[in-house]
């Protein structure tokens, strides 16, 4: 007989985002009257720039020409776009990154769940809590993590300013996320150095989680983890277009891996990691769309840079409003000045599934309830800033009006 996947019962019973949208579905239904402000998904709301709807026009157009159609393109990406990440994204900040380091995605959730793969399932996994559940639930998926084989947490809580400790204890594979989802806190450079500085003795992998680098407007911190010297020997660093450029409903991302980042054999022979992800690549994905990539391209054009810009200040603005009307509100708040999240304190210590009732059921907002991000999110509630400008001050004004009295 056919069996299963037995890990996959190791995983909660229903992915967060899903409850989420059943209990908000149900209310909805119950209350067909009531207007439902959503500040939970971390979904954006702008349309795409008008430089990149002209450039996939363009390539659809060449896609309908017999001269001009593609079939499968490369699996790591079309130069015309490894070529501008190279450039703007790395070498104008000083970092030398070659195209064949650079692998052109779907996104950056499918590149950080697939990367497991590569690596071997007696690895020793350490990941912030409250953390994003993809990095979690993927390693418990293949049958890294399990009763037998724990996840070393790494707290991240108010007392540590919401920053991972280095483990007390050896570890293989670490994630970090800066910005971080769902805190919004943002490690500086003296942090993520002590952190590569530790994978570099412990010959680990730390897996850096990038996608809301954009939103960083501190000095005292990077953009890219390989500014800080070692990390070209000790990282993977993974970045996107959905929520700097709107490709949410698009789809493209990236994965930078140095020829430096070695893993090794079970009697220690040492592999290039890159090799590995190539031929991963090769072997289940047939590449990013070309109409996909020739919009991604469009993002560095001077105008395009200029367009993002506007959109990623639209969404700043939008988390200083819930920032600051929170706050006046009378709660402790966290995140919205380098993120697009901020990470509020659930007032009179209700758990964050009950202030999630609360505030669905008496000011029909939806956030999303830090538990279900780990443990360590008990007590805590995420708001996004990709709301809609008008939406989002509706909302803020609702919160202020019900938790001022």
């Amino acid at each position: 007989m056919i069996k299963v996947n037995e890990n996959y019962f190791n995983l909660e019973e229903s992915y967060l985002f899903s409850t989420i949208a059943k209990k908000v579905n149900e209310y909805q239904i119950k209350n067909p009257n009531k207007k439902v402000i959503k500040l939970g998904i971390g979904d954006v709301t702008l349309p795409l720039i008008p430089e990149v709807v002209k450039a996939m026009k363009k390539a659809i157009e060449e896609m309908g020409q017999k001269e001009t159609f593609r079939g499968y393109g490369p699996e790591q990406g079309y130069d015309f776009l490894r070529e501008k990440i190279a450039k703007y994204d790395y070498q104008d900040k000083g970092i030398d990154i070659d195209l064949d380091e650079i692998f052109v995605s779907d996104g950056a959730k499918c590149d950080t769940g697939n990367i497991t793969e590569i690596f071997s399932k007696n690895n020793k996994v350490a990941i912030t809590d409250p953390v994003y559940p993809v990095y979690l639930d993927t390693n418990i998926m293949c049958g890294r993590i399990n009763k037998e084989k724990p996840v070393v947490y790494l707290p991240c809580t108010k007392e540590n300013n919401f920053m991972p400790e280095l483990p007390k204890e050896h570890v293989d594979i670490i994630y970090l996320c800066s910005p971080n989802n769902p805190t919004g806190a943002t490690m500086t450079k003296g942090e993520l150095k002590k952190w590569v500085e530790y994978a570099k003795n412990n010959k680990s992998i730390i897996l850096y989680d990038a996608a809301y680098e954009r939103f960083i407007q501190d000095q005292n911190t990077v953009h890219s983890i390989f500014e800080i010297e070692g990390a070209k020997e000790t990282a993977i660093e993974f970045k996107s277009y959905s929520k700097t450029a709107g490709f949410t409903g698009v789809r493209c991302g990236y994965v930078v891996i140095p020829k430096e980042v070695k893993a090794y054999k079970e009697n220690g022979e040492e592999v290039e990691v890159r090799k590995m992800w190539n031929r991963r690549q090769c072997t289940k994905f047939n590449g990013t769309p070309y109409i996909t990539q020739r919009g991604a391209e469009a993002i560095y054009t001077e105008r395009g840079r200029k367009e993002i810009d506007k959109n990623i200040e639209y969404y700043r603005e939008n988390a200083k409003i819930i920032k600051e009307g929170l706050e006046e509100a009378g709660f402790n708040v966290y995140g919205g000045i380098n993120s697009p999240y901020i990470w509020l304190e659930v007032p009179n210590g209700k758990s964050s599934w009950e202030f999630f009732d609360e505030l669905l059921e008496n000011v029909n907002i939806v956030g999303t309830p830090g538990v279900g991000f780990g443990k360590c999110g008990e007590g805590f509630f995420r708001l996004t800033a990709f709301g809609d400008r008008e939406n989002t001050i509706e909302a803020i004004d609702r919160i202020k009006k019900y938790y001022k009295k």
